[in-house]
């Protein structure tokens, strides 16, 4: 669909529609992943033509009482159209999570690698955002890492933010890691 050729009155229409088709497909793939669902809480405008950069609050499944706020650039329909780039936003995300509550931690798993919280589409198949949790023993720590994944050319733009367990009324559903 090329909008180039209509008025800026014909296109809002049409660009509305198809934030809409997309904003759709966006959260199927999210409710389909199993994993946390985001709400989101800000949208603040960049530029002229539509660009957005969206804040979604992220309660972790596993960890009651920890909310992150993840930061995500949502690239317009006009911009898409000029790039070229359809089906892609930038890999770019800011993560803070903070405690929001009394903190109780369920199953989660304490490998090096952690579990994945949340995930996002950023491309129409091949890119995700993604938030993996990661229980650092030693400091009594969980540290919460916001990346994209990709099949290739993956990137290394990240954001990671922690949240501190030492001295908090913690309570482990199935007891406290030694």
């Amino acid at each position: 669909m090329v909008l180039s050729h209509l008025t800026s009155a014909e296109r809002e229409p049409e660009e509305a529609s198809l934030r809409k088709l997309i904003g759709l497909i966006a959260a199927c793939l999210v409710l389909s992943a199993g994993a946390a669902v985001a709400d989101e809480v800000g949208k603040v405008g960049v530029d002229w033509v539509g660009n957005d950069i969206m804040i979604d609050a992220i309660k972790d499944p596993k960890v009651d009482g920890v909310t992150c706020h993840v930061a995500y650039f949502d690239r317009s329909i006009i911009d898409r159209l000029h790039k070229g780039n359809w089906f892609e936003d930038p890999s770019d995300s800011s993560i803070s999570c903070r405690q929001t509550g009394p903190i109780t931690i369920g199953d989660i798993d304490m490998s090096e690698g952690g579990e994945e919280v949340f995930k996002q589409g950023l491309s129409l198949i091949w890119k995700k955002q993604v938030v993996n949790r990661i229980y650092d023993r030693k400091n009594e720590t969980l540290i919460y890492l916001s990346h994209s994944r990709q099949v290739q050319n993956g990137s290394a733009k990240m954001s990671v933010t922690t949240v501190p367990l030492y001295g908090q009324n913690v309570v482990w559903t199935k007891g406290k890691p030694q």
